[in-house]
């Protein structure tokens, strides 16, 4: 079973590959970062359980100073999180000043694999014995609107199922937060959630991600490497952007899920995996099958039950609660803790439709709360997209005129040419139809 997430903060970045590599079967989460600028912020963000530092990141000092202010930073604002220092030289002397600073312990370069999964690993494990594992599961944020109440109820029905699910919803919603809960509500809580973006994933790699690989299956692999469905089984598997996965592509994930075995790149034995598969899109499926560009048996097989998450402007009485929440979050992460929102304040941010929804106000509150002066944030604070127009909204208004220039032109086709029997296929008239004709240049 896999640990929780590890933080590697090294200036250099073939170190942080190897070591990514080397960890990703020992750890569910690893985040990397190049600099400690905005070190604790990261940390508040992602709660490591364990931060492997790097002693020193600028050229030419090597006196491991910098690394042991960042440990007393980590020590005094996250004192449950565990680090490990990493450095180059074997100076003892800083190491026990690393440690009497409150170091769990100390790795030296070049490293010893097994010794580095051994490091971290019982770091870790001594965090959780601890009880201080910052991971206990806070849940997402409901609101108290009627659509989010009834959502609350359906998905506390169906947690506890291992029925498949579709999240639908517009980008910024809160689609992974709410897959997330299923997983945290479900009786595979204590098993793994692997979440994988379909859209992000070039079709050549597709397999290998999903499904793994054999030793020799092409030239870079060099041993057998277990793929996404193997990695979630027993546990949850969170297919993001489902709608941008391509039709060929579709075809191998609805047979990985009739089977519930997958068979890994360059082998030939079938490996049955046991996963609950939610899905999320902010595509219309049930058009991309009409149009032939998603398989009606795989939307079958994903839907069996759809949870839809409204946009953000059609629950408004939920907006200030997550304001609220933003607004103590981040004022607690720039030490600006007196910080409130003016009642003018709290009317704009009412008023305004937030097109880009939840994603949208966290990022307005987050700057809000950096660029304030005082104690209070002023409307003029608040930056929202007042004015814009819901992108969804504009490529609709666009393919409503595509669709009716594609039925035009394949009347067209059917009827080779005929245009009297085209305009009453259409049922429109000649004149109708050379206007549009004329229209989309056909």
């Amino acid at each position: 079973m896999k640990h929780g997430t590890l933080l590697v903060v090294d200036d250099n970045r073939n170190i942080l590959s190897t070591v990514k590599m080397v960890m990703e079967h020992t750890f569910e989460h690893i985040v990397c970062m190049a600099s400690p600028s905005g070190l604790l912020t990261r940390i508040r963000e992602d709660k490591p359980d364990v931060v492997l530092l790097d002693m020193n990141f600028h050229s030419g000092i090597n006196n491991g100073n910098e690394g042991l202010y960042w440990l007393r930073e980590i020590k005094r604002t996250q004192p449950q999180t565990a680090v490990v220092l990493f450095t180059a030289y074997a100076d003892i002397e800083l190491a026990v000043t690393g440690l009497k600073d409150g170091a769990a312990d100390f790795i030296v370069k070049p490293f010893d694999n097994q010794k580095l999964i051994q490091t971290l690993t019982d770091a870790c494990k001594k965090t959780q014995k601890k009880g201080a594992s910052p991971h206990t599961p806070s849940g997402m944020i409901w609101g108290t609107s009627a659509v989010m109440n009834k959502l609350r109820d359906m998905v506390e029905k169906v947690a506890a199922t291992d029925a498949n699910i579709l999240i639908t919803g517009e980008n910024g919603t809160g689609k992974e937060v709410l897959a997330k809960e299923i997983h945290r509500l479900s009786r595979r809580a204590d098993r793994q959630l692997m979440s994988i973006d379909m859209g992000a994933i070039t079709e050549t790699l597709f397999e290998s991600e999903l499904f793994g690989y054999v030793k020799g299956a092409f030239t870079d692999a060099k041993t057998d490497k277990p793929g996404k469905f193997e990695l979630a089984d027993g546990g949850t598997l969170f297919l993001d952007e489902i709608g941008n996965l391509s039709y060929p592509l579709q075809a191998k994930l609805l047979t990985a899920l009739q089977r519930r075995t997958i068979v890994r790149v360059g082998g030939s034995k079938a490996i049955p995996v046991d996963v609950r598969v939610i899905c999320a899109t902010n595509s219309n499926l049930d058009e991309k099958v009409r149009n032939g560009e998603f398989r009606e048996d795989l939307l079958y097989r994903i839907n069996t039950i759809h949870l839809h998450l409204p946009p953000l402007r059609e629950r408004k009485g939920d907006i200030m609660t997550y304001a609220n929440h933003f607004l103590s979050r981040y004022a607690d992460i720039y030490n600006k803790k007196d910080l409130q929102f003016a009642p003018e304040t709290q009317e704009r941010i009412c008023q305004l439709p937030w097109y880009g929804n939840i994603r949208e106000l966290q990022h307005a509150v987050e700057k809000a709360v950096i660029l304030c002066d005082g104690t209070t944030i002023q409307p003029f604070d608040i930056e929202g997209s007042a004015t814009a127009a819901p992108k969804d909204e504009a490529r609709e208004i666009q393919r409503l005129d595509d669709m009716e220039c594609d039925m035009i032109a394949k009347a067209i086709r059917q009827c080779e040419g005929n245009l009297s029997h085209v305009a009453a296929q259409l049922g429109i008239s000649r004149q109708t139809l050379y206007n549009k004709m004329k229209k989309y240049n056909l």
